[in-house]
């Protein structure tokens, strides 16, 4: 009598499978995160067209443009750490269902002296989910008085050269200038309002700080000079800060400058360079637009559309897109090289 043998597998043939098995996990991988990524992007460019429409209904109620921040006035640069400090984000908060958090903040204190710390509350329309780093403070001694503040990823561009500058080259959204539609002569739709920012989890890198008007906070500015002195006039680019400019998710060689560039290595190993601001004279304060996205950062344009900027974006190109009175009427069919 003949005994049945029952299939099996041998050794070789499970090792094929599972090496089959973890060929086509390696494939499904990629895709899965790319489909993840992609839903991400999605929803900050959503939040991207909120912000441009509340600053649409500011204007509409308020007549005038939002102003980056409540600074005290220069003729020279200016303090972003001066006046009461509110960013253009706080006055955003009635135009993104936030009207309660609005009015916990008492306008006749600096943003410093909140007794209810409304600054230390997150917005989900400020937050990115594309970046790794998510619910994380700004909290310094000095800066900051010891305030928690938190860290969300959007900032406005208010000026193609410093931010320190924002009064004598001003973007659509600026100190020290009462600008309205109007004052945009190169036109809407030519014109970045808001991008994205990336924040860190470290408690002293101010990057990201949505009640603050301070560089790489909520004010962005890329460091292309003018032609010229630093004084009032239209705006020309100096051909001399190409290559050195602030263009998205810029490695160098200008880097962020900040008030506080807490531990420069962890920040160069997580792609967003820094340096200290020195005060004095060597105001230098400009910062880049930040995204996890690849190749790029959102942004958003005065009429309201949402536009990808990618890295290598022309310089001039992106100057044009951020001065509101260049007299270039460049549009978003042109950010590329």
């Amino acid at each position: 009598m003949k005994l049945r043998r029952e299939g099996a597998f041998t050794l070789v043939e499970l090792l094929v499978v599972i090496a089959i098995i973890g060929i086509l996990v390696s494939l499904l991988l990629p895709a899965v995160q790319a489909a993840r990524e992609a839903g991400r992007r999605i929803s900050c460019v959503n939040n991207l067209k909120q912000l441009g429409l509340a600053v649409q209904n500011y204007h509409d109620v308020q007549r005038v443009l939002p102003a980056s921040g409540f600074l005290a006035p220069s003729t020279g640069a200016l303090d972003l750490r001066s006046g009461s400090n509110f960013s253009w984000a706080v006055l955003m908060l009635p135009h993104l269902e936030q009207q309660n958090l609005y009015d916990q903040f008492d306008f006749t204190q600096t943003v410093m002296q909140q007794s209810t710390n409304p600054q230390a509350q997150f917005i989900a329309t400020l937050l990115c989910p594309s970046d790794a780093v998510n619910r994380v403070y700004l909290m310094d001694g000095t800066l900051t008085s010891g305030k928690r503040f938190a860290k969300g990823n959007y900032a406005a561009f208010v000026s193609p050269v410093h931010t320190e500058y924002q009064h004598i080259f001003p973007g659509a959204v600026a100190f020290g200038r009462t600008q309205n539609i109007s004052s945009v002569t190169d036109g809407t739709s030519h014109t970045m309002v808001i991008s994205e920012v990336r924040k860190r989890s470290h408690e002293q890198d101010q990057r990201g700080a949505w009640a603050l008007p301070w560089t790489g906070a909520t004010a962005l500015a890329m460091d292309m000079h003018p032609i010229g002195a630093f004084t009032a006039g239209g705006y020309t680019y100096n051909p001399s800060s190409l290559g050195v400019t602030q263009t998205p998710n810029n490695q160098g060689p200008s880097v962020d400058m900040l008030y506080n560039c807490p531990d420069p290595v962890g920040a160069q190993l997580s792609k967003m360079p820094c340096n200290t601001f020195g005060g004095g004279s060597a105001n230098y304060l400009s910062a880049a637009p930040r995204s996890l996205h690849p190749g790029g950062a959102n942004a958003v344009f005065l009429d309201g559309s949402v536009a990808f900027v990618p890295n290598q974006i022309n310089e001039i190109t992106m100057a044009y897109l951020i001065s509101i009175n260049d007299g270039e009427t460049l549009d978003v069919s042109q950010i590329a090289r």
